[in-house]
Order: C-alpha cells, then structure tokens, then sequence
C-alpha cells in the first residue's frame, strides 16, 4: 500500500514540476517595462495614428509569405520609409520571425518567410512614412489546415 501510496504521488508531483518548468521555460514576458509610463503618452500616439487614416490588410501568400496593403483613407496608396515587423505565434516566442519586407508595387509589401504550419499566428509590426508617425498594429492570422 506505501509503494502504491508513494507511486502515484511521485508521479503527479513529477507531472506538475514537469509542467510548471513547461510554462516558464515559454512565457513570452512583459510587453512593457511600466505600463504606467506607458499609459501616459497612449492616447496622443493613438490619435496620431488614427490621424493618418490608414487601412492595413495584411494576409499569408501559401505558407511562405506575408504581404501587407497599405493604402489612406482615400485609398492611395501609402510609401512607406520604415516597416519593422515580427510573425510569431501568440503563446510562445520560439518560433518568431523578424520580417523584411519590400516594396513590390506603391502599398504593397512582400516579406519572405520561413514556412509556417498550419494554425493561428500573430503579424505584429510598426510602419512609419515620411513623416515618421508610427502605425503600430497586432493581427491575427489563420493558416487553414489542408
């Protein structure tokens, strides 16, 4: 009875430090080092943005590209001066991609990646003009399963 006693709760002990270790080992961290300070210029960096009147469509071409449509508010295309991109998944960090995109036409960029699976993926990136006023955007996007 004391083997079986020890056994199991050896054994769900081990899963639960397994587990634990797990969850460490991905968390993908602090999204800011004070979200306070953060706070504070939050709504003018918004306004700023919204100012611009971009639309951004961003979407997977197969499983080795993202391509991203950047065009204002009167549908022109934008030319962008700096776009600093990453694709990775929402959970864990290990499989990120810095993306480096270039223009292929007026307000469409290209960025080759490495092949992806299937699932959910996050494009997070931030695009600046000519005038320097960050665009900062997160997207979700689907690859569906064939």
């Amino acid at each position: 009875m004391l083997a079986i006693f020890v056994g199991a709760f050896s054994v769900i002990i081990g899963v639960n430090i397994f587990m634990a270790w797990s969850a460490i080992g991905t968390f993908p961290g602090l999204e800011v080092e004070n979200s306070y300070v953060a706070s504070q210029t939050f709504d003018k960096e918004r306004a700023a943005q919204e100012a611009l009147g971009w639309t951004v469509a961003p979407a997977f071409i197969g499983n080795d590209k993202v391509v991203l449509e950047v065009h204002d508010r009167d549908g022109v295309p934008v030319r962008l001066t700096e776009i600093t991109a990453m694709l990775g998944r929402t959970t864990e960090r290990n499989q990120d991609q810095q993306l480096t995109f270039e223009e292929v036409r007026p307000g469409r960029y290209v960025a080759a990646i490495e092949p992806v699976d299937f699932g959910k993926w996050e494009l997070r990136y931030v695009l600046k003009d000519e005038r320097d006023v960050p665009f900062r955007q997160r997207v979700q996007l689907v690859i569906e399963e064939q």
